[in-house]
């Protein structure tokens, strides 16, 4: 069995929210960008539909900011991507969970005309 090496954790990190219509991935990184803790809807608990509400999105945010803020942490920069529900409700849960917020960013990938759209779904 292979030896974990103890990572050394600054005072800093990132922490990146990405958020879609079906789940919610929450990973806070040190500033190399090693992960050190991650939480999603779907491993706190949550099936179906009930994944993709902001509830979910904030017990998700708690579970990796409670492992982060174990190891050390203390603030971090957060970039969130995608157009779900959870991400005002994962930075709640980022900000009561003990980690001060330095800066806030929005990373969604937006395409500045790229390839050919999917047609439009008819329901």
């Amino acid at each position: 069995m292979a030896v974990k090496k103890k990572t050394t954790v600054g005072s800093s990190g990132k922490a990146f929210i990405a958020s879609t219509f079906n789940n919610t991935l929450i990973s806070i990184t040190t500033d190399k960008g090693d992960v050190l803790s991650w939480g999603s809807s779907g491993a706190s608990g949550f099936k179906g539909t009930r994944k993709s509400t902001p509830f979910a999105a904030s017990s998700a945010a708690e579970t990796a900011v409670k492992k982060a803020v174990e190891k050390g942490l203390k603030a971090v920069d957060v970039y969130v991507r995608g157009p779900g529900s959870g991400r005002d409700a994962a930075l709640r849960a980022i900000k009561n969970g003990g980690l001060s917020i330095l800066s806030i960013a929005d990373i969604t990938p937006i395409p500045h005309n790229g390839p050919r759209a999917k047609k439009k779904r008819r329901i």
